[in-house]
């Protein structure tokens, strides 16, 4: 990237430039559907002990603003209901993938909190372009500090260290920020980057605030700029001590990744909406054991073992078979197996401690191996092969997880998910409200009381 202009300065420049025309229709519905998809699983996870111990230190008297959290009932600064929507819609693992790595966890809760914060309308173009670039810088930046699988492999946690990229843009965009200020909220984003995957290693609880901590920084961020606050220019130089990828990715920055192609294939049209209630991670090898038990007429009971063939770093993320808290079974391929096999389906529910405690779980579990291959890539998926009793042995591996650009969900499933996860914080006809009011958010006017349509009528 040659120019005397700073990387963020120039990306800011493409940022203010882009109109709604630039997308292609399939990208604007799909947006539509993401928004949905991540409110809905914000408004089950707003009651989850999580979002309930957020909420708790974080809702003092003194943050009271018009910024909605979504499920309950009160208003906050949009600093605390950025935080607070973030953690509750990543609490569940039911948030979308491939963004940032989970960008409407991040994207959304950061641009629907700026909303009731403008003077001026906001029309579902706008805040669509919003959430659109939102998800665009995230994954960029994300592309541009060595990609997924080597910066979550340096041991980052790519929601939190690259999202808050997107969410300072997105914000940025709604509060009508020049290329000027638009680079110094993404040099202030810098200094909230942030979050490890420490919590693998013990089943803790911090992987839920990344999300809260990117949308809650993103949002600072883009409001100290509007403030005249200022940031540093060369936070995506490679080679400038303090910046970005010199501290995030000393070896293997790529920053031409930041602007290369912009407008030619938008980051959001390869990010998935989850079918299951865990780690992205596993959902292949979920697909798998579905597919061999209906191409070979196989019942779950008729299984004596399964063995998982998985990359080192697909193992080191979810191989384990620790499943003491939700965070761990969220977070184990083993477990995402026996709850297939054994409950038939893998969502919130199968997460409760109720679930996981099951002695046929344990068996399940004491049953299924999962191991590296060390000839398989960082990001191969796994290789499933079921066992019978009679000594048969079934093996598939499933390159495209349901869910994924390549095998999306239907829209009827994708809605009936929503209104299945709204439907614990919501009555119907409110999920309804919202739905048609995203469905139809280009062409609505002004945006601005979307987010008072996700608040209860009782604190959580």
């Amino acid at each position: 990237m040659s120019s005397d202009k700073s990387a963020s300065r120039i990306l800011a420049e493409k940022l203010a430039h882009v109109q709604f025309s630039d997308f292609p229709g399939a990208t604007i519905h799909k947006a539509k559907l993401h928004i949905l998809d991540t409110l809905g699983a914000a408004l089950a996870g707003a009651s989850s002990p999580e979002a309930r111990a957020v909420w708790q230190a974080l809702a003092l008297k003194d943050d009271a603003g018009r910024s909605a959290t979504w499920g309950c009932q009160f208003d906050l600064n949009p600093r605390a209901a950025s935080f607070i929507n973030g953690v509750a819609a990543h609490a569940l693992e039911l948030d979308d993938s491939g963004g940032c790595d989970h960008s409407g966890a991040v994207v959304v809760p950061a641009a629907l909190a700026i909303l009731p914060q403008l003077a001026e309308g906001v029309t579902g173009r706008q805040l669509l372009i919003a959430i659109l670039m939102g998800y665009e810088v995230g994954r960029r930046v994300l592309e541009a500090v060595g990609g997924y699988e080597t910066h979550n492999g340096a041991g980052w946690h790519s929601t939190g260290t690259c999202g808050v990229f997107g969410a300072a843009a997105a914000a940025g965009l709604l509060l009508n920020l020049d290329a000027r200020q638009m680079e110094q909220a993404l040099g202030i984003a810098c200094s909230f980057a942030g979050g490890t995957w420490g919590f693998i290693h013990d089943g803790s609880q911090t992987k839920k605030l990344h999300p809260g901590q990117a949308a809650a920084g993103g949002v600072t961020a883009a409001l100290l700029a509007a403030n005249g606050f200022t940031g540093p220019a060369k936070i995506f130089d490679p080679e400038a001590w303090g910046s970005f990828f010199k501290t995030f990715a000393p070896r293997g920055a790529d920053p031409d990744r930041l602007i290369e192609g912009f407008g030619e294939a938008w980051r959001l049209d390869r990010c998935s909406i989850k079918p299951y209630a865990t780690c992205r991670g596993t959902h292949s090898a979920i697909d798998a054991v579905r597919l061999l038990l209906s191409k070979h007429q196989l019942k779950a009971t008729d299984i004596t073992a399964v063995q998982a063939e998985m990359s080192g770093f697909q193992f080191g993320m979810c191989g384990g078979s620790a499943i003491g808290s939700r965070a761990e079974a969220q977070m184990s391929l083993p477990y995402a197996l026996a709850a297939q096999l054994h409950f038939g389906k893998v969502g919130a529910a199968e997460m409760e401690e109720s679930a996981r405690s099951s002695p046929q779980i344990r068996d399940w579990l004491n049953r299924i191996t999962a191991r590296i291959d060390a000839r398989m890539r960082d990001e191969d998926e796994p290789l499933i092969t079921l066992v019978t009793g009679d000594g048969r042995q079934y093996s598939a591996t499933v390159p495209f997880p349901y869910g994924g650009p390549a095998n999306p969900l239907p829209d009827d499933q994708l809605i009936a998910k929503f209104f299945d996860l709204g439907g614990l914080a919501l009555p119907p006809a409110r999920l309804e409200a919202i739905k048609n009011a995203i469905i139809t958010l280009d062409g609505v006017s002004d945006v601005r009381a979307l987010p008072q349509l996700l608040k209860a009528s009782a604190e959580p």
